[in-house]
């Protein structure tokens, strides 16, 4: 997501050094998110056996996370504000929404609703910074949907281990297979969006788009473990792509 932010800052004439600051703020952000998220969850995830998680296993302390943690939000505040007050305190308010589903909302039916926000809402901040203007209405529609299928692909492995610590939001009260089926439509969604509203029909760019993004649906529903959440970061990347031809 911080090159998808990059190349769409690129493209909307942004400077080199907008560019650079929202790929700093993004990511920054981002990683505050990450590690909180397995800072607060280091006990579920110990109960679980999540061995692949360095807290889990000691190889990282809980103080060197808060103390990263730390640090990227100082980051992330500086590189965002620095972009101006519309998208600077956009982009903060979207990691606070992140912050929010780690201490609480993955554990509510409003899982999805972090997700939703924070991908419709980057674009928004890469337009605000770059163009000034926040962008078309279908850039926020085909992020949200592409967010929301994304949370629901993402949480599909783990729904056992999360529903034995507590943790019940929209994807464990659907279940696996309504999940996945879901989440395919909204996929789909996105793309279609993201072909269709900029020209108002489908041409050669808009069926390739179509086809990749079918290929790797596939995939993730073929390949174990998180091929599905790869997968549709990959549809995200292409629709990306698709924009930025159109842009």
């Amino acid at each position: 997501m911080t090159v998808a932010a990059m190349l769409l800052a690129a493209t909307w004439d942004a400077s080199a050094l907008h560019v650079v600051l929202i790929g700093v703020a993004a990511l920054a952000g981002q990683l505050t998110v990450g590690w909180s998220n397995d800072l607060v969850d280091r006990d579920r995830d110990r109960r679980s056996g999540r061995r692949d998680k360095p807290l889990v296993t000691g190889d990282v302390g809980a103080a060197t996370v808060r103390t990263a943690i730390v640090v990227a939000a100082v980051v992330c505040g500086i590189a965002s504000l620095s972009l101006g007050a519309r998208p600077g305190g956009l982009h903060l308010a979207l990691v606070a929404t992140g912050w929010a589903y780690n201490l609480g909302l993955k554990r509510t039916v409003l899982s999805w609703a972090p997700y939703a926000v924070c991908f419709g809402g980057l674009p928004v901040v890469v337009s605000l910074a770059s163009r000034g203007e926040p962008g078309p209405w279908w850039i926020l529609v085909a992020g949200a949907l592409l967010g929301v299928g994304a949370h629901l692909v993402n949480a599909v492995p783990d729904l056992e281990d999360d529903r034995r610590t507590g943790v019940v939001g929209l994807p464990h009260r659907l279940g696996a297979a309504r999940s996945i089926d879901l989440a395919t439509a909204l996929l789909l969604a996105g793309t279609v969006v993201t072909v269709v509203a900029p020209t108002g029909g489908v041409d050669v760019v808009g069926l390739v788009v179509l086809g990749a993004c079918a290929a790797l649906l596939v995939a993730g529903r073929v390949l174990p473990g998180r091929a599905s959440f790869r997968a549709a970061m990959g549809i995200a990347l292409v629709d990306v792509v698709a924009l930025l031809l159109r842009s």
